[in-house]
């Protein structure tokens, strides 16, 4: 319905900015756990992302307070940024347990973790933008949002597999409860991208 009261755009800026981060950290986590890094370098890059999307879920909050009329449901906008906030901070503490434990080497199941969950981000950040424009092209949404349901299927396998290799394989019971608290934490950071892409879909359903 048309409205003569215009509905505020810089939503979009606050909602972009939230999807850079987002990709950003996880190419950081990535880098984090690949073999032979600066860990604690990398850990500070995650930890400055994390700060900084914090400050712009608070900044998008405080703006939908001041805000009559918004592009999406208040509610929508909200859960939008609180999950993409979960994925950051899943991030971030799965790159504190990395680094705090002394992990010596990633194993081929974290680094597939890794890869998948970046992949995710990336999609989902190359995703956000189109809110702008919902009706310009909604296959092309719908076609990223699928990827990112067949992303997080692949992170349950690989979830999965890498836990049940570490209880066949572990020797050492301490570090066996490093590992899967890591994987735990990777792999809901993938799930909590699949919970992005839900959002987005009942944004795009309430708005075609």
């Amino acid at each position: 319905m048309f409205s003569i009261i215009p509905r505020d755009t810089g939503f979009f800026d606050l909602f972009d900015r939230a999807g850079q981060t987002l990709a950003a950290s996880a190419e950081a986590y990535a880098v984090l756990i690949s073999n032979g890094t600066d860990r604690h370098k990398q850990l500070e890059i995650v930890r400055g992302l994390e700060h900084q999307n914090d400050a712009i879920v608070r900044e998008t909050l405080s703006k939908l307070d001041r805000t009559f009329i918004t592009p999406f449901d208040r509610e929508d906008i909200q859960v939008l940024m609180r999950s993409l906030d979960d994925v950051v901070d899943e991030v971030d503490a799965a790159s504190k347990r990395f680094v705090m434990y002394r992990i010596p080497v990633s194993t081929h199941w974290l680094l597939q973790q890794g890869e998948v969950l970046k992949r995710a981000c990336k999609v989902l950040r190359e995703s956000i933008p189109h809110l702008r424009h919902l009706r310009r092209r909604p296959d092309d949404v719908r076609a990223n949002l699928m990827e990112i349901q067949n992303l997080e299927k692949a992170g349950d396998d690989i979830y999965h597999t890498a836990i049940v290799e570490l209880y066949d394989q572990a020797t050492d019971p301490i570090l066996a409860m490093k590992w899967k608290e890591i994987y735990e934490m990777t792999e809901r950071a993938i799930d909590r991208c699949e919970d992005i892409g839900n959002v987005i879909g009942v944004i795009l359903l309430k708005n075609l």
